[in-house]
Formats: structure tokens, C-alpha cells, sequence
């Protein structure tokens, strides 16, 4: 071999090596232009899913906010009906007294149960609360306390003062007690 094939030959295989290191990385090149497209869809598909799991719950949020609105939108009303209420209720209990006034207690009682029965059919609902019953801070709200009449009666309700009220699940008006000391 002549030096001139030798150094023919020796070149040949650097060439090839060459060319073969460029198509890799060209290939190094495409697959990472192939996997940033994959972790961009990726993102991209992660984003979207958040955004709409996001707005599904906002659907739910205001649908729910809705039917509140409607179920308690009469409550300013209801609030102001309700000291019409506890008058009926008391003038109930002084013409109860009155043998002589029969026929005017008949008629308050008509339109007072015509009231209650229509302030129930909008949501409204009387709290129930009696004497004995224990004093729970979160459900009724104290007016004073005095000293119990027995033992047995101490911490808990000696007197209902004002009747509470619920409209729907919502409290709008918690009953007033005397509670024993």
C-alpha cells in the first residue's frame, strides 16, 4: 500500500464517523424537540383539566348560592313580620283571660294561624325551646340569668323571653332565654 491509500483509508472512517455523529444528533435533537412537544402537551392537558375542574365547581358554587338566594330572599320580610307575630301571640294570652271578649279572641286566633300558616308555607319554622331544656351558647341567646329555683335547673333554660325562628336551615332569629344560675 502506497501512502497515499493509507491515508485514503484512514480518512474514509472519519468521514463515516462524522456523518454518523451528525445524524445523531440530529436525532438527540429530534427527540428532544419530540419530548419538550410531549411535556408542552402534557402542561398544556394539566392546565386545561384544572381550568375545567376549576369551573365545574364554580357551576356548582353559584347554583347552590342561587337556590339560597331563593329560599331565603324573603327573610328581610319575614324579619319584619315576626314582632307582628309574638304581638298576636301575646294578645292571645291576655284575651284568654277575657271570658267576656269570646267572639274577638276567635278573630285574632283566625288571623293569627292564617299568618303562621303562611310564613310556614314560605320556609319559616319555630325553634323549639322549653323550660328544663339545657343552654347551649351557639343555639339561644342568654338575657340574664338569675338564681335556680331548684338544682336541677342550674345552667339550664328557667324561661323562654322570645321564640326563635328558622327560615329553611338558616337561623334568623334565636330564641331568648333566662337560664338558671
Amino acid at each position: 500500500m502506497s501512502k497515499k491509500d493509507k491515508n485514503q483509508t484512514v480518512e474514509e472512517p472519519q468521514v463515516q464517523d462524522d456523518i454518523n455523529e451528525t445524524v445523531d444528533e440530529s436525532q438527540t435533537q429530534e427527540l428532544t424537540v419530540e419530548e419538550q412537544l410531549k411535556e408542552d402537551l402534557a402542561k398544556e392537558k394539566d392546565k386545561f383539566m384544572r381550568l375545567f375542574a376549576e369551573f365545574e365547581n364554580y357551576k356548582k358554587r353559584t347554583t347552590k348560592e342561587r337556590i339560597d338566594l331563593f329560599t331565603t330572599a324573603s327573610e328581610e320580610v319575614i324579619l319584619s313580620l315576626l314582632p307582628v307575630l309574638d304581638d298576636f301571640e301575646r294578645a292571645l294570652m291576655h284575651i284568654e283571660d277575657d271570658k267576656e271578649a269570646e267572639e274577638l279572641r276567635k278573630g285574632v286566633l283566625l288571623i293569627y294561624n292564617k299568618l303562621l300558616s303562611t310564613l310556614e308555607k314560605k320556609g319559616l319554622a319555630k325553634i323549639d325551646v322549653r323550660q328544663g331544656d339545657a343552654f347551649n351558647a351557639d343555639n339561644h341567646e342568654a338575657i340574664t340569668q338569675i338564681p335556680a329555683p331548684t338544682e336541677d335547673l342550674k345552667g339550664k333554660i328557667i324561661d323562654v323571653i322570645e321564640k326563635g325562628y328558622k327560615l329553611g336551615e338558616k337561623v334568623i332569629r334565636f330564641p331568648k332565654v333566662v337560664i338558671g344560675q
